[in-house]
């Protein structure tokens, strides 16, 4: 009797024994050097290819893993469930759960279900949740969440924050804060340091500079646009006329220094055909005194009389200007020229050039010293 309760015993503790050790090595993750293969499952992992952690995966096709921690290369895509270090590259696209230290490169496309770090190269379109490093995509690089990086696209980049730049091809958007946009057509943000965009940005502070056809803020010191619509800043209406009688309405709007100038108009003196005018440039308020300042503008002027030829001219003019009560403000100064004509057009509404010269196929350059003088009004 007590042999067999002895015996008992030494099973019982062995049954145990095996119990222990085939739940721990259940939950010791599988690890492969090597993983071969064509298409899951027809692989050296096999069905269980999704539970392993491999060093090294090829796939004809596409493979399918838990983890990589060193290379894993398909003719059309990766599919890795959990995380990837080291070097991923699909022909097609990668699908992988999160990265880290990794550079991922895709013929298409790289999606990253949540944190991506490191490089992400695709001929289309990259998407992650977050992003710690720099993203590179033909078309777009999408992000959820915050982008500590860089990112370029050919055609748009979104993010939730951004902390370095944003370069595309058409445009940048981020929900809140970001550092630097530079895209083709149109930068939007909350916060932004620089933007800087060929035709709109869009934002609600500024911290440094934006460059565009049109600059949209709430405040912003240093806009640099035609026109330049900022909630604190400075718009105006303005009439003025030069010294070859040509005369401009323009509208003015920008930041307490920094201002943009768009203008139409028309040359009143007696012309063979009419002569119509568009103005464009920036300009500067170098304040003095309470009702007294200096506006220096920068601007290029196009005469047409929309037949045969034109008449260009650059100038460059400093303006004292002294306001009447809050509104209404009267300015007149010195401004130097640089004009360029084709076929005789607008050669001869100045007749003290300073340098001129004729060239070849009826064109003619000059220079000369004139003057503008003129009233605008404070909206």
């Amino acid at each position: 009797m007590r042999t067999f309760y002895f015996s008992s015993r030494i099973i019982c503790f062995f049954v145990s024994v095996l119990f222990f050790v085939t739940a721990a090595y259940a939950q010791t993750p599988l690890t492969s050097p090597a993983h071969i293969g064509f298409v899951y499952p027809l692989s050296s992992n096999g069905k269980n290819a999704a539970a392993y952690t491999n060093h090294f995966s090829l796939h004809i096709i596409a493979g399918m893993s838990k983890a990589e921690t060193g290379a894993a290369i398909a003719g059309i895509s990766n599919i890795i469930k959990d995380s990837a270090t080291g070097v991923q590259v699909a022909g097609f696209s990668n699908h992988i759960g999160k990265t880290f230290r990794a550079v991922t490169v895709a013929g298409f496309m790289n999606q990253v279900k949540t944190s991506a770090n490191g490089v992400m190269v695709a001929s289309f379109l990259n998407l992650s949740g977050s992003l710690q490093g720099f993203q590179m995509a033909g078309f777009a690089n999408l992000v959820r969440q915050d982008v500590k990086g860089t990112q370029i696209a050919g055609f748009m980049n979104m993010g939730a924050n951004n902390s370095q730049a944003q370069v595309a091809g058409f445009t940048n958007i981020v929900k809140k804060d970001a550092n630097v946009q530079i895209a083709g057509f149109m930068n939007k943000a909350e916060n932004v340091h620089t933007q800087i965009t060929g035709f709109l940005n869009i934002a609600k502070k500024v911290k440094g500079v934006q460059i565009g056809f049109i600059n949209i803020a709430d405040s912003s010191e240093c806009p640099i646009g035609v026109i330049n619509i900022v909630k604190g800043g400075e718009k105006q209406v303005s009439v003025s006329i030069d010294e070859t009688a040509t005369t401009i309405a323009s509208f003015k709007s920008g930041g307490r220094i920094l201002y943009g100038i768009l203008g139409v108009g028309y040359n009143f003196k007696d012309n063979p055909n009419p002569l119509y005018a568009l103005q464009a440039g920036i300009g500067a308020h170098l304040p003095l005194l309470s009702h007294f300042r200096i506006n220096a503008e920068a601007t290029t002027l196009v005469l047409s009389d929309f037949k045969k030829g034109y008449y260009h001219r650059q100038t460059l003019g400093i303006f004292p200007a002294y306001r009447f009560g809050s509104r209404v403000e009267v300015f007149a100064g010195p401004t130097l020229n640089f004009v360029q004509t084709e076929h005789a057009v607008g050669a001869e509404l100045s007749n003290h050039y300073v340098w001129s010269e004729h060239r070849n196929n009826d064109k003619f350059h000059g220079g000369y010293i004139g003057g503008t003088a003129g009233v605008q009004v404070r909206l």
